[in-house]
C-alpha cells in the first residue's frame, strides 16, 4: 500500500475514532448565572459543559503526512510549528472536542506520526 492510501486510511480511522470518542464523552454540565448589578439574575444550564476549542498538532509540519493533510485541507499551519487539525464538531463543548482530538492524536501516533491533542477554554 502506498503512502497516499495509508494516509487516507489513517485519516478516516482517526476521524471515526474521534467522532466516537466525542459522542461517548460525558461532559460535566454547568450552570451559569449572569445579569447586571442590581438587575435580575439570569440562570443558564449548559449540559455540554464549558465552551472551548480543541485541535491536534502533527510535527514536523513538512513531513509527508503533514503535507498530505495540508494538500487535502484537513490541516493548516500551527503557531509554534507543525500543522493543526481543527476540531469543528460538537458545537462549543470543550469536553467533547477534547475527547475527539485525543482519540485522533492516538490514532495518528499509533500510525507512527508525532501527534498530540491540545485545547483551550473560551
Amino acid at each position: 500500500m502506498g503512502n497516499k492510501a495509508m494516509f487516507r486510511n489513517t485519516w478516516f480511522d482517526a476521524r471515526m475514532a474521534g467522532k466516537s470518542a466525542g459522542n461517548d464523552a460525558k461532559p460535566t454540565p454547568m450552570t451559569v448565572v449572569g445579569g447586571v448589578p442590581g438587575g435580575e439574575k439570569k440562570v443558564y444550564h449548559v449540559p455540554d459543559g464549558p465552551c472551548g476549542f480543541a485541535w491536534v498538532v502533527i510535527k514536523p509540519g513538512n513531513c509527508a503526512f503533514a503535507n498530505w493533510l495540508k494538500k487535502h485541507d484537513y490541516a493548516s499551519k500551527n503557531y509554534g510549528g507543525g500543522v493543526k487539525v481543527w476540531i469543528s464538531e460538537f458545537g462549543q463543548s470543550m469536553d467533547r472536542k477534547t475527547a475527539m482530538a485525543g482519540a485522533m492524536a492516538k490514532v495518528f501516533s499509533e500510525a507512527g506520526h508525532n501527534a498530540y491533542a491540545d485545547s483551550r477554554m473560551d
